[in-house]
């Protein structure tokens, strides 16, 4: 069936560092792919989709490409701040009740 594997966490970082956390799937299908990010207190949130392969998504510094070759979606950011404390979801469907990862990133 569908999956998706992702780092595991808590990731510890310093302000400026930069961030990536990998995502990779099995599908037997041409998925699309979907970051979710939950900060403390809140409910998840979409981060980032993608549709098509090669597609590069970015959003609030965030980016990501996805790879149908390598069958990946990693998560990057250049330079992470104190806000970007959060979990982190990869995820094959546009639903956090979906098949997803999960990875906690402090800072």
């Amino acid at each position: 069936g569908d999956s998706v594997v992702q780092t595991e966490g808590p990731v510890l970082l310093s302000e400026g560092d930069s961030l990536i956390v990998n995502c990779s799937y099995e599908s037997t299908q041409y998925p699309s792919l979907f970051w979710y990010v939950q900060y403390p207190g809140e409910g998840p949130q979409l981060l980032l989709k993608a549709m098509m392969a090669n597609d590069k998504e970015s959003n609030k510094g965030f980016e990501a490409t996805y790879h149908k070759e390598t069958t990946s979606f990693h998560l990057k950011k250049d330079s992470v701040q104190e806000s970007d404390s959060a979990v982190y979801f990869c995820a094959l469907s546009d639903t956090v009740t979906g098949t997803a990862g999960e990875a906690e990133h402090e800072l």
